[in-house]
């Protein structure tokens, strides 16, 4: 196996090149969690912030890292965090799905799928102070069209929501989920 070498390091990132191949690493998290969450009312709750990277608004499902406040917590812990902080929304409990790599060619970044269960409303949400976070709930129905309406508009779509929007109806074998 080529040895690792490191190339650059930033605040929450170290750029990193193993033979001839260069990547990312987080060096603020151990992971990522995603959120599917449905309110009582069956409305898919989405969120939209201005992302630097790509220069432009993104529609994304609750997400966030997993120990960034400096402490070790379970993506669990994280995920209920997230959820309550970025969209205002408590959850009674959270159903760890899986987890994969966001992009296994340019970062070693995993990222878990989580169900959110027994949602209710506490907050207007938003994120913390770093963040500008509007939320969206939309008629899970209508998800779908609503999501491409937002790509029309020149909105980012992050396509792993997709997957989250299957993570609603099954689980990751393809069983369907008990209502």
């Amino acid at each position: 196996m080529p040895t690792t070498e490191n190339l650059h390091e930033g605040r929450f990132l170290r750029l990193l090149r193993r033979g001839r191949w260069e990547y990312a690493e987080r060096t603020n998290a151990g992971s990522a969690v995603i959120i599917v969450a449905v309110t009582p009312e069956d409305n898919v709750v989405f969120v939209e912030q201005y992302r630097i990277p790509i220069e432009c608004p993104s529609i994304e499902m609750p997400a966030g890292l997993v120990g960034d406040l400096g402490e070790a917590e379970s993506v669990e812990t994280a995920a209920l965090r997230e959820l309550e902080e970025e969209t205002g929304w408590r959850a009674e409990r959270i159903e760890y799905l899986m987890a994969g790599p966001s992009s296994s060619g340019m970062s070693n970044e995993i990222i878990a799928f989580v169900r959110a269960h027994g949602l209710r409303r506490v907050g207007a949400g938003g994120g913390d102070a770093t963040e500008d976070i509007r939320v969206h709930e939309v008629p899970r129905v209508e998800a779908a069209r609503w999501l491409a309406q937002k790509q029309r508009e020149g909105y980012s779509v992050d396509p792993k929501l997709y997957a989250g929007l299957w993570f609603i109806d099954f689980d990751p074998d393809g069983t369907p989920v008990r209502r």
